[in-house]
């Protein structure tokens, strides 16, 4: 998976996140609130369709599932996660289109149009290419 930073698009996260030190440590402040990246595959790769298994009207489908997930994946007790948006390059974007206009019958949608409100809702940023 390429790095988020180099990635022509990418989702974004609020992750809200705690210490729990070993007994007889304290952490203050001991809960803390980051922004998590993860870089968005290349439409018609493994994986492109993240935002279809993962996302529903601009949230996360299952947010108590994606914690675990997040969990595992930062290694300390996560509080909450939520999506934010995708943020995209018009051309990332126009070839997504293009793949999900090929695959609609996979999204139960009539339109492209359609299929990205039903799963990132108004969470698109397009970035100049």
């Amino acid at each position: 998976m390429p790095d988020p930073a180099d990635a022509p698009a990418r989702y974004v996260f609020r992750v809200r996140f705690r210490l729990d030190p070993k007994s007889g440590l304290v952490a203050e402040p001991n809960r803390f609130e980051t922004v998590l990246y993860r870089a968005a595959d290349p439409p018609g790769e493994d994986g492109w369709l993240f935002f279809r298994d993962n996302c529903w009207r601009g949230d996360l489908a299952d947010e108590a599932h994606f914690r675990r997930l997040t969990e595992d994946a930062l290694g300390v007790p996560v509080e909450s996660v939520s999506f934010s948006e995708l943020q995209t390059t018009e051309a990332y974007l126009a070839d997504l289109k293009a793949e999900i206009a090929e695959h609609l019958a996979e999204f139960n949608a009539e339109s492209v149009t359609e299929v990205l409100r039903k799963y990132l809702g108004s969470s698109i940023r397009v970035e100049a290419d």
